[in-house]
């Protein structure tokens, strides 16, 4: 019994050593500055409503994070949001360095990009907290969820939740018929707006591409406006016109949505109209994470599964 335990305390000890010797580490930031993070974090606070999807799927130890710009969660984590008592903070652009500082946290999380990225603060975030600056933009959440497991010291954890979701789309694969042709996909506003064609580097048409579908990828010099973005192609309306998939997707829409874009008599002409093939991608599908994910995959399932 006695060499039982003294095994099993060597065994502890080598552990607790281990976990010692893994802090402090650096961070290798998105914009590629490095980011001392000192122990392992226990009170972290994400300034982007998007990573934070992606910060719940992996467990991290959220404390508070950013809403939308109407001062909420994304739907399809918010119940998890709520169980886990993660505090509101302000709204996407409009960063309130107080909150942040009564927050005491010990790691800061915030994104390149898009309009909830608090990069213009960093210096500010930074003499608060150790903060590291990620992209979501340009891979998947999987990809996304490895980088914070790094400033975590979760690497362990993220790659059981990341191989369980593979598996997942793998499966997935195998039973879906999909229709012949490529697929695009819309952020539909009609005319007189901006309008949005998935990238194929993007999140959203990763995902579709690790599910078998071929994307078509917007002409570049279509692009509109002053904003660039590396997920999705800001057009003119009139450019929609030109999509040539046979197949389009909807964001942030249901099939009963979609039917908007069937009606409208400008893109009749499209092939994915003519074949009524538009579909919604699913109602909660802004931003993807583990959770719009698995929405868009059951989705896909209850539509091609054979």
């Amino acid at each position: 019994m006695k060499k039982i335990i003294l095994a099993l305390v060597a065994v502890l000890t080598a552990a607790a050593s281990t976990s010692a010797l893994a802090w402090p580490r650096s961070f290798v930031n998105v914009d590629g500055s490095t980011t001392t993070i000192t122990a392992q974090p226990t009170r972290v606070l994400s300034t982007s409503v998007t990573v934070t999807g992606t910060l719940l799927a992996i467990d991290a130890p959220l404390i508070a994070s950013a809403t939308d710009a109407a001062g909420g969660f994304f739907g399809q984590w918010q119940k998890v949001a709520t169980e886990r008592s993660i505090k509101k903070l302000w709204p996407a652009g409009s960063v309130d360095l107080e909150s942040a500082y009564l927050e005491q946290p010990d790691l800061i999380v915030v994104s390149k990009s898009g309009a909830d990225s608090a990069l213009n603060q960093i210096k500010e975030l930074q003499s608060i907290a150790p903060t590291i600056i990620v992209d979501y933009s340009t891979q998947s959440w999987q990809e996304l969820a490895k980088q914070l497991g790094e400033a975590l010291g979760s690497e362990k954890q993220v790659e059981k939740t990341v191989a369980e979701f593979d598996l997942l789309v793998a499966k997935a694969k195998t039973q879906l018929n999909l229709p012949e042709g490529k697929a695009n996909i819309i952020s539909y506003h009609g005319a007189g707006v901006t309008n949005a064609v998935a990238k194929p580097e993007g999140a959203h048409a990763l995902l579709l591409a690790a599910l078998g579908f071929q994307l078509e990828s917007p002409d570049p010099n279509w692009h509109t406006g002053p904003a660039f973005h590396s997920d999705f192609l800001r057009v003119n309306y009139e450019k929609l016109t030109q999509l040539t998939a046979e197949t389009s997707f909807l964001l942030e829409a249901t099939d009963q949505r979609a039917q908007r874009l069937m009606s409208d008599e400008v893109l009749q002409n499209l092939p994915s109209v003519k074949n009524q093939q538009v579909y919604g991608l699913g109602e909660n599908t802004f931003r993807v994470d583990l959770y719009s994910s698995k929405e868009i995959i059951n989705n896909m399932l209850k539509r091609f599964g054979s």
